[in-house]
């Protein structure tokens, strides 16, 4: 029998998610929303911005309300790509418009002060630390946690830019003056044995999916590389323990990151960003569900999908230059991805990920990797 057009369902209308900022993240959380039937609209202040290359751009500082408002309007569900959109530029919009993850959840992630304040109160191990605003309140913070010890800017540090390195007394003036006149924090410097980090995503109905955990290896204060999964079910019960109760105080929707210092058998929380992670991408291929799409699925309240690996995966960061497309795809496993970036020293221009079936396999491949020591 043949159906009559008529009677037939209409069509399910294309769902539109707004995302302030257009960088590489927001690239390829559209990437991995299109084969949902979405569509994307970016704001930014950039027209060659990543984002731009696969979706509507709305072109404005980040800190605009009316472009906010602005991309709002075009949109169904409102996200974000950098924890450094100030919340007070989004108004009332998170009350009439669905925006994840939370406004609570992002104005944590952008103050160490207060992200040192939420590890606290939901007891994750954390460094000592005092705020600082003035060079008397810097020599009695050193005398409460002593030296080694990282003075930082309490916001918009990210790479290890807004940070300096105290060993001694001599240090204290040079590192007050070069990181003072904003809100500072002094934090106990870990010797850890090595960084790790858990990706948790969760949507609004409470369903919660964790990563396995990835360890990172900075130069500079930049990923270089990550190494996923590293197996410790000790630390990713623990983790993933630490991840829940941020999930579950915030009530939150999408994906989260924390970065956590390994130091004897224990973990003590770093940093949170509540944003897809660079130390994820290793997940685009080497995960039945990449972060990219798990966290469109969230907030959208869809299913969530499998976190399970494919098999070992490593994750090589391109800074300052891109090699060969050609060097990289010769080895087998490995998989290229170009953000489309102007080169510029220090400048995160794409990564690499390398999917081997044993670790022994990946860390040989690894060897001499195309831009892994550049």
């Amino acid at each position: 029998m043949t159906p009559n057009p008529a009677s037939a369902s209409p069509a399910p209308k294309q769902k539109t998610i707004g995302i302030i900022g257009a960088g590489q993240l927001g690239r390829m959380l559209a990437l991995a929303g299109y084969p949902l039937g979405l569509r994307f609209v970016f704001l930014d202040k950039r027209a060659d911005a990543p984002g731009a290359q696969v979706g509507g751009i709305i072109l404005g500082e980040l800190n605009d309300a009316q472009k906010i408002a602005e991309l709002a309007a075009q949109v169904d569900v409102l996200t974000y790509d950098v924890e450094n959109v100030p919340v007070a530029a989004l108004g009332d919009i998170p009350k009439h418009k669905t925006f994840f993850p939370p406004v609570a959840a992002l104005a944590a992630g952008q103050d160490r002060l207060s992200e040192k304040q939420l590890f606290q109160k939901l007891k994750i191990p954390t460094a000592k630390y005092r705020t600082v605003d003035s060079m008397p309140d810097l020599e009695q913070a050193i005398q409460a946690i002593g030296y080694p010890a990282v003075l930082k800017t309490r916001q918009l540090g990210y790479d290890g830019r807004g940070q300096r390195l105290i060993r001694s007394p001599a240090e204290l003036g040079s590192a007050f003056n070069a990181l003072g006149g904003v809100p500072l924090l002094l934090e106990q410097f870990i010797e850890f044995e090595r960084e790790v980090s858990l990706i948790a995503v969760r949507n609004p109905r409470g369903d919660m999916r964790f990563y396995p955990l990835s360890e990172n290896r900075h130069s500079d204060g930049i990923l270089r590389l990550s190494l996923a999964p590293y197996a410790d079910r000790k630390l990713q019960a623990r983790a993933q323990l630490y991840l829940k109760r941020i999930l579950q105080h915030f009530d939150y929707a999408g994906v989260l990151t924390v970065e956590f210092f390994v130091k004897n058998g224990q973990l003590i929380a770093n940093e949170t960003a509540p944003r897809v992670h660079n130390s994820g991408h290793w997940t685009i291929e080497g995960v039945v569900t990449s972060q990219f799409e798990n966290h469109i699925r969230a907030i959208l309240d869809l299913p969530l999908g499998d976190t399970s690996t494919i098999g070992h995966s490593a994750m090589v960061n391109f800074i300052g230059q891109m090699p060969a497309v050609a060097d990289v795809l010769e080895i087998p496993g490995a998989h290229y991805h170009d953000y489309g970036k102007q080169p510029r020293p220090g400048r995160k221009l794409g990564h690499a990920t390398l999917v081997c079936k044993t670790r022994k396999e990946l860390m040989s491949r690894l060897q001499n990797f195309p831009g892994l020591d550049a």
